[in-house]
């Protein structure tokens, strides 16, 4: 089962990859230019053909951040942490997936609105999501990669508060490019931060579903001392 770590690797390369392709082919076929200043992820594929392909990136991205998200929450819970910032983390990670399948199938140029939504969703909450994370990175059961891990988390985690400070100021202030510039690199250490999760999931031993008992006896009617009292009286 420590084949789940790839699933935190695939999610951070697939992203990169796919990100990285929409922007090639917006510059290719002069949808953006760069010459101006470094345009927006969402701007390079905001226009076709590459809207297509920047909305399955952002769709896929979207099932497998919520899966890791799911497998996480479990892997925690496994460990003996029942707690509320457990839940909360969950919580988090759903929103956040949600808000990256918006920003793919909701382009600027069609509702921008929509479209701010998903990505403060993604990015804010999606922040949130990642400080809950290393919160729990000591709270759950220590493990050979809790140092370090930790340790790369909590950087990860403070610049990607950072980035996201800049690209706001600069976005309000007109510096357009700029904020671009701080957007694909907050995106790239999201990507990060996801990957991360590898040095986890590699200790996952198997899942298993638990079956509430009281439901059990419930489905299976009453019991013989049950009916043989029905029967005496």
């Amino acid at each position: 089962m420590a084949l789940w770590a790839l699933l935190p690797v695939f999610l951070a390369v697939f992203g990169t990859v796919g990100i990285w392709t929409v922007f090639a082919i917006a510059v290719t076929n002069g949808s953006v230019n760069i010459t101006e200043g470094m345009p927006f992820i969402s701007h390079c594929g905001t226009y076709s053909p590459q809207s297509c392909l920047f909305s399955q990136v952002c769709n896929i991205c979207s099932v497998l951040a919520l899966w890791i998200v799911v497998i996480r929450f479990q892997q925690v819970r496994d460990y003996g942490n029942h707690g509320k910032v457990n839940i909360a983390s969950i919580v988090l990670g759903f929103i956040s997936s949600v808000g990256i399948s918006i920003i793919g199938n909701f382009q600027q140029s069609v509702l921008m609105g929509v479209h701010l939504l998903g990505a403060f969703l993604a990015f804010f909450v999606g922040l949130g999501y990642f400080w809950v994370q290393l919160f729990l990175t000591y709270r759950a059961k220590p493990c050979q990669d809790q140092c370090w891990v930790g340790a790369v988390r909590a950087t990860c985690c403070t610049l990607c508060t950072v980035l996201v400070i800049i690209m706001s100021i600069l976005h309000n202030t007109g510096y357009t490019s700029g904020a671009a510039v701080c957007e694909w690199a907050l995106v790239m250490v999201f990507f990060c931060l996801f990957g991360l999760f590898a040095a986890e999931f590699r200790h996952i031993d198997c899942h298993h579903l638990t079956v509430q008992k009281q439901a059990l006896k419930n489905e299976r009617g009453p019991s013989s001392r049950e009916m043989n009292g029905r029967m005496v009286a």
